[in-house]
């Protein structure tokens, strides 16, 4: 397992912006609003690519597509690592089909705290600190069950 915990948080290195795409990415999956883990990992990647120091490789069909049609993502290669992103009309006509996902590559997995991946990528974006959202959501409690009151046929609710 990798372990960049040891690196400065504003380590910049194409790896090391990879790695934290990475684990912002695996925590979108689960997490209950994933909003803003998905909007970290398409500038970071946009910035990459914009930068050189990642490439495009070509469109792959979705593997969740949306109302069961048939979609496309691209596929970009960060570091060591792959990540899918949504299509521009300039890649349909610019990059290579490569079919169905090849679901026997995996990642290489790193060892990264989340707190520590956000914060290199809002870094690396350059997200001010006024911009950055506090937290997640907090979730509504949820109310303790009371039981059903019945009264006689005739008597009034109070």
């Amino acid at each position: 397992m990798d372990d960049i915990s040891h690196y400065k948080l504003r380590d910049e290195t194409p790896e090391n912006i990879a790695r934290a795409i990475y684990v912002v990415n695996r925590h979108a999956k689960t997490a209950p609003n994933p909003k803003y883990l998905y909007y970290l990992k398409k500038k970071a990647l946009q910035k990459l690519i914009a930068e050189g120091k990642a490439t495009k490789k070509g469109l792959h069909y979705s593997k969740n597509p949306k109302l069961s049609k048939q979609q496309s993502d691209v596929l970009v290669l960060a570091g060591n690592y792959y990540f899918h992103m949504p299509p521009t009309k300039e890649d349909f006509q610019n990059l290579p089909h490569l079919g169905s996902l090849n679901n026997s590559y995996r990642n290489p997995k790193t060892n990264l705290s989340l707190s520590k991946a956000k914060n290199l990528l809002e870094y690396y974006i350059g997200m001010d600190k006024a911009n950055r959202p506090l937290s997640s959501p907090k979730r509504f409690h949820r109310h303790t069950y009371q039981k059903p009151v019945f009264k006689r046929l005739g008597e009034r609710y109070d």
